[in-house]
């Protein structure tokens, strides 16, 4: 019962519309106009989902539940850098059929939220091909495949289809339903290559971060030897927030529906002392523009305290310049 009422609005998102061939050169971002090429489309779709579901896996990490993706023969098996954790950690990779296979943590980029496990017992793995990400396109179908809720007995990994929002080199943006334990499992294009692993759900369970593929390629010998490094957070603590404090005293931030806004100001701070208000959506810091709190903070970053900097500010569609004392943030 619960199986089918995860995977029933995927089915219909199936219906709803997806590229009639997942071969095509060029990403596909057309609906079907007709029943035939619905039926086409949705029979190319589950011959792909039927042969990358085997390498969908759950991983159990202590108390920690995840998904993950085979991506070798020899079992590397990409997943988010805070379901990995630290290296060298134990952990059970839980096949569709039900298998129980030991592994072990490898290294993670947690300022990117990317991590990579190890399947430690001898075999053969059944794996999926590591796609490209920098040539996405906004709009392109893709799929998803993760255990919401956890892995769960005789319910294989859940599908579910949506199209990217807004592509980037450090996040891929989607409308792919998901929810905790999903975190980790894999983003499909349509011709079954892995282009992204889950990282964090927005505000809304239907707005979606995913880590892109390509930076696990370029950082695979770092991650291989067991490395961990990045600043957004620890291996060992919690996921990523969806908010994320900002080094102006009294701030905190939002990214809602592509955009950083003001979610919360302290009376009497040197935000509100400087003009800034509530649900005010920030645009740039020096001139310098952004597509989401990571990169604002990266531009803050590089900053001093007590060096003041000019924000553009939309406010009620009036475009505003406002400046603003940075200051350390409070631990």
């Amino acid at each position: 019962m619960t199986a089918r009422r995860w995977i029933l609005p995927g089915i219909w998102m199936l219906v709803l519309g997806l590229p009639l061939c997942a071969a095509d050169a060029k990403p596909n971002t057309k609906v079907p106009s007709n029943i035939a090429e619905l039926r086409a489309m949705q029979k190319r779709v589950q011959e792909v989902v039927k042969k990358v579901m085997p390498c969908t896996v759950g991983v159990q990490i202590g108390g920690s539940a995840g998904s993950g993706v085979i991506v070798s023969e020899d079992g590397y098996v990409l997943t988010a850098g805070h379901v990995s954790g630290k290296p060298g950690q134990d952990a059970w990779l839980i096949m569709p059929d039900g298998r129980r296979i030991k592994g072990k943590t490898l290294g993670a980029n947690t300022g990117i939220d990317s991590g990579l496990i190890k399947i430690t017992e001898e075999g053969k793995w059944p794996f999926v091909e590591m796609g490209e990400s920098s040539n996405l396109e906004k709009g392109q179908w893709v799929f998803s495949l993760g255990h919401p809720g956890g892995y769960r007995s005789g319910r294989t990994p859940v599908l579910r289809v949506g199209r990217i929002v807004n592509p980037t080199d450090t996040f891929i943006q989607t409308d792919c339903t998901l929810v905790g334990g999903d975190s980790g499992g894999p983003l499909f294009d349509l011709d079954g290559k892995v282009i992204g692993i889950h990282s964090r759900i927005g505000l809304s369970i239907a707005f979606n971060i995913h880590v892109p593929v390509d930076t696990y390629r370029n950082t695979w010998e770092r991650l291989a030897k067991g490395e961990t490094w990045g600043s957004m957070f620890t291996a060992s603590s919690t996921p990523p927030r969806k908010e994320e404090a900002l080094t102006i005293e009294g701030v905190e931030l939002r990214f809602l529906q592509g955009d950083v806004i003001i979610g919360k100001i302290a009376p009497g701070s040197i935000a509100e002392k400087a003009g800034l208000k509530l649900r005010d959506r920030l645009a740039k810091v020096d001139g310098q523009s952004f597509t989401n709190i990571d990169e604002m903070n990266k531009i803050l970053a590089k900053k001093k305290a007590g060096e003041e900097v000019t924000l553009d500010v939309v406010r009620n569609g009036e475009s505003l310049k406002l400046k603003v004392q940075l200051s350390k943030p409070k631990t």
